[in-house]
């Protein structure tokens, strides 16, 4: 028996070393200790890593056996084998080391800020991308990053409950990061879970956590104690407060705070994202950009010439914000956003809807002239009977629900405390926490006179139906004309009792026989509404005979754009970005329909929607289209109060007598100025802070090459498909999808796909159904039948050869070869050391190439890189008999040792060039220098391993 191998150090076995332990080969990766060493299988994958002690079991070097001349396939088997190579890595060399690992391949414009946070030791951006643009990606290319290169290995997202399981979807189908959501819901049994001593934050790496449920005093301290060193905060607008918001911004003040205290440590990454970074207010982008650079906070409103040429570059470093018209074409590439058609449709109230519309606003302006109580009463009933004329015009149901329960948020001390609760509960203001719906006006419960209102609820109880609901008949009507049209529609509503309303009419009305609805609002969790849309996929899969209807819930939650074409406001938004945030959950980046549809509907004899539609969605749409730019209203004016005001409840004026024209036309000018020079200033911003310094075309070419590297989309579906050809389970398409029978497999892999029998099911693109898996780099399936490829090509010993289906020889007869040519498929393992903050970090890293000559081993000529791409795609036009084939591998494979030094030097090169890569990402990214300086070095491990060994004889020769 021989002896076991005596223990070794690890300084033996440097990092990228091959060594076999365990009856298999491994390849050494950094990070052990003196006496540990850090293993992962040699083609494995990160979730295999072992540690293994030298001193208690063997460890050897190990080199990588050349292939066995007998070990004979086709064009077929050499192709599989190859890509089962390439979509095994999952770290590059290239200085961009997290794209092995996705299953999205970014655009060229999402890199931007990527690019920017290379250049930075301390990561710390405001990502401001318009609304559909994909910030999520480019949020997630960062974090994806900064773990695969060492600079964290935790990191927390901040977002609204709402938006936590799309986060979570999002970063584990792209980005394979299994993130834990914490929420009010969720922390105490994880708490409960937890072992003694550790943390929440410390025990899972990876988390989503709700803002204001961190937010709190008692929550915020441990958060603060253990929370990573990389946080991204989404809407990070409604993390920052007015001075003067009183009760209604005391959330929003405990975010700041919250923020401010995170941003407080020199040492913390720190992403922010919004669509609306300024929010009508300098000071409030001011307050933004100070989480990022303290010293942001003092500079002047006015940074234009150029004397102010380094505040705007100082600015620039840490902002990157662009809208479609700036990406749509972008370097190489052309971003296909969708065109959007928007209509206007009204409708006209029935005589008996416009006889209750009449005693309301009766019943209204005797609450708003009644002058008991003061000032400040006063104005609490003028925002409670805005909100219940809201109710009115959103539907019977909506009134009913209001009148019927009218509390909510406690008295106002103050005038400016009811403004600011009311604007909050009525005016729609995107950085306030949504209602979806409740009358959460000040005050709802001072109403004296309760007989009159339980009065007029019951007259509204008589309005349900399409007989006296006009508005409900006609949004039928359109509704239904889009589906006719092939659209898939959402139909957003305000109110929780109008969603439910208008989908149970949609679900009995026999014209919308065979179409599925769903009703979305704000009374379910957020994990059951992301449910309920994946449902109504399902159910209406191949069709899109479907309709969502939802409330204000999901404007800012669930990207519906791979299930639905068109979007009708059902009813009108006070807020014009709502507006946006609504039709950006359709159109926008991944959107397939060349066109998406919206409609704004309103009451043309409904004073209510004639105001807002005139003062102010009218307005935003012309001051965008003059500006080139969205801005919010104005929220620090009280003009569109004022303006409605005037209007709707003038003395004395009949419904019918709302006219327009000179209804306070000061108000409305004053808004308009203001507004427009709102837009402006954003407009001034974006060119002031451009990304001049950013120059991504000097690193395309590396981009490029690492695509080309790892394989694309079109090479992952013929391998998975080929694979499973090969091996018993031919796929054929089903629908929008593929099935494979599973029972031919071999059993080892059934074992490790998890099946046992039936068919395997396979989704081209993402999103797919969770019993789906994806042809994508990352998905598990497609990552198991690529390892098992890999597998039984290296290492045959114990599986049937029927069971193998690549090859590490092969003999070909071409048309493509004029001469006798050799291919080698080589893998380099690459040591890579990497700059940071704390140091040095080392790595081990992956490449493949593919390497030609003509002549012999002794005496070769090397192809260049096109002659090889040439030999790549020959095919066969004749057999070769097998034994012939084996002799010739066998004289080849003899000598193979001849082609050492140049395999050698091509990994000198190969080295060399990401070396430069690397310099030249960050140079591009302005990077001053300082980060190439710390250490930054690429060697290649010795010698490299000869993976195939494939014969390309001409045709007239063989």
């Amino acid at each position: 028996m021989t002896a076991p191998a005596a223990p070794r150090t690890t300084s033996v076995f440097p990092p990228g070393s091959l060594v076999r332990a365990r009856g298999r080969e491994w390849v050494v990766l950094p990070g052990g200790e003196a006496n540990l060493l850090l293993l992962r299988p040699l083609g494995g994958t990160d979730d295999e890593v072992a540690g293994v002690l030298p001193a208690l079991e063997p460890v050897e070097p190990a080199t990588f056996p050349p292939p066995d001349a007998t070990d004979l396939g086709d064009a077929a088997s050499a192709r599989l084998l190859r890509s089962a190579l390439r979509l095994g890595f999952r770290s590059s060399g290239g200085p961009f080391r997290s794209l092995a690992g996705l299953a999205v391949t970014p655009r060229s414009y999402q890199l931007v800020p990527l690019l920017m946070a290379l250049r930075m030791d301390t990561v710390r951006l405001l990502i401001a991308d318009g609304v559909g643009i994909g910030k999520t990606i480019e949020a997630g290319l960062i974090v994806t990053e900064l773990l695969a290169q060492g600079s964290t290995d935790r990191f927390t997202v901040l977002c609204s409950p709402a938006l936590a399981q799309q986060w979570k979807a999002e970063l584990a189908e792209k980005f394979a990061l299994d993130a834990t959501l914490v929420l009010a819901s969720t922390a105490g049994r994880l708490e409960r879970d937890l072992p003694a001593g550790e943390s929440l934050f410390e025990h899972h790496p990876y988390t989503i956590v709700s803002t204001d449920f961190i937010k709190a005093a008692r929550r915020r301290d441990e958060f603060l104690r253990a929370c990573p060193d990389l946080v991204v905060v989404d809407e990070a607008h409604t993390c920052v407060a007015d001075d003067d918001a009183g009760r209604a911004g005391a959330a929003a003040q405990q975010r700041q705070a919250l923020l401010t205290s995170l941003a407080a440590d020199p040492d913390r990454h720190l992403l922010l994202m919004t669509a609306t970074p300024h929010s009508g207010k300098t000071s409030a982008f001011r307050a933004l950009l100070a989480l990022l650079d303290p010293a942001l906070a003092d500079l002047p409103e006015d940074l234009s010439g150029p004397a102010r040429r380094r505040d705007r570059e100082r600015i620039a470093r840490h902002l990157v914000q662009r809208q479609r018209a700036d990406i749509r074409a972008y370097l190489d590439e052309t971003t296909s956003f969708p065109d959007r058609l928007t209509a206007e449709e009204h409708y006209r109230l029935t005589p008996t809807y416009r006889a209750l519309f009449d005693d309301v606003l009766a019943y209204a302006r005797d609450s708003v002239h009644d002058t008991r109580g003061g000032a400040v009463a006063q104005r609490v009933r003028w925002w409670s009977v805005l909100a219940l004329l809201r109710a009115l015009a959103s539907s019977p149901a909506a009134a009913v629900a209001t009148l019927l329960n009218r509390s909510g948020v406690a008295d106002a001390d103050s005038v400016a405390e009811a403004d600011a609760l009311g604007q909050a509960g009525v005016l729609d203001l995107s950085d306030a926490t949504s209602t979806d719906g409740a009358d959460t006006s000040p005050g709802a419960q001072l109403d004296p006179v309760r007989a009159r209102l339980l009065a007029l609820a019951a007259d509204a109880k008589k309005l349900h139906g399409k007989a006296d609901d006009a508005k409900l008949a006609n949004g039928m009507k359109i509704v239904k004309e889009l589906l006719d049209g092939g659209d898939a529609v959402v139909v957003f509503c305000r109110y929780i009792a109008t969603a439910t309303y208008l989908a149970a009419a949609l679900r009995a009305d026999r014209r919308f026989a065979g179409v599925e609805v769903e009703a979305v609002t704000g009374e379910q969790p957020p994990d059951d509404r992301a449910v309920r849309v994946a449902g109504l996929a399902d159910r209406s899969a191949g069709t899109n005979r479907r309709v969502l209807v939802a409330t204000d819930c999901l404007s800012e939650g669930i990207n519906l754009q791979n299930h639905f074409t068109a979007v009708v406001h059902y009813d009108l938004s006070w807020n014009p970005t709502r507006h946006e945030q609504r039709e950006g959950r359709v159109d926008r980046f991944g959107q397939t329909a060349p066109a998406v549809k919206a409609v704004t509907y309103f009451g043309a004899d409904n004073p209510i929607d004639s105001l807002v539609l005139d003062v102010l969605l009218r307005r935003h749409d012309a001051i965008r289209k003059d500006t080139g730019v969205s801005v919010p209203v104005p929220a620090d004016s009280d003009v569109v109060l004022s303006a409605v005001l005037e209007g709707l409840l003038a003395a004395g004026a009949a419904p019918d007598q709302l006219e327009l024209e000179g209804v306070g036309e000061a108000a409305r000018a004053d808004l308009l100025a203001r507004w427009t020079s709102a837009a402006e200033r954003e407009k001034r911003s974006r060119s002031l802070y451009a990304q001049e310094q950013i120059r991504p075309e000097e690193v395309g070419r590396e981009v490029q090459a690492i695509r080309g590297s790892l394989g694309g989309p079109a090479e992952v579906a013929e391998f998975t498909l080929s694979t499973l050809a090969a091996l018993r389970a031919p796929a054929h398409r089903d629908g929008d999808h593929y099935l494979a029978p599973t029972a031919g497999l071999p059993p080892a892999l059934r074992s490790q796909l998890g099946v046992s029998g039936g068919e395997l099911r396979l989704a081209e693109t993402l999103p797919a159904p969770p019993e789906m898996a994806v042809l994508t780099r990352t998905d598990p399936t497609v990552e198991t039948l690529a390892r098992y490829v890999l597998d039984t090509a290296l290492d045959p010993i114990g599986v049937d050869e029927a069971d193998r289906p690549a090859r590490r020889c092969g003999v070909m007869v071409t048309d493509a070869a004029d001469v006798r040519t050799v291919l080698l498929l080589v893998r380099y393992r690459l040591h890579l050391t990497l700059p940071g903050r704390t140091g040095p970090r080392p790595q081990v890293a992956e490449e493949a190439r593919i390497v030609g000559f003509t002549g012999t081993p002794t005496d070769p000529t090397w192809l260049d890189d096109d002659q090889v791409a040439a030999q790549l795609a020959a095919r066969p036009v004749a057999n070769y008999p097998r034994d012939l084939a084996a002799a010739d591998l066998r004289r080849l494979t003899a000598r193979l040792d001849g082609l050492t030094a140049h395999l050698t030097e091509v990994g000198e090169t190969l080295a060399a060039d990401l070396l430069a890569s690397h310099r030249r990402v960050r140079e591009a990214a302005g990077s001053t220098g300082n980060l190439v300086r710390r250490g930054l070095t690429v060697t290649a491990q010795r010698p490299a391993d000869i993976l195939g060994v494939y014969l390309h004889l001409p045709a007239a020769r063989a």
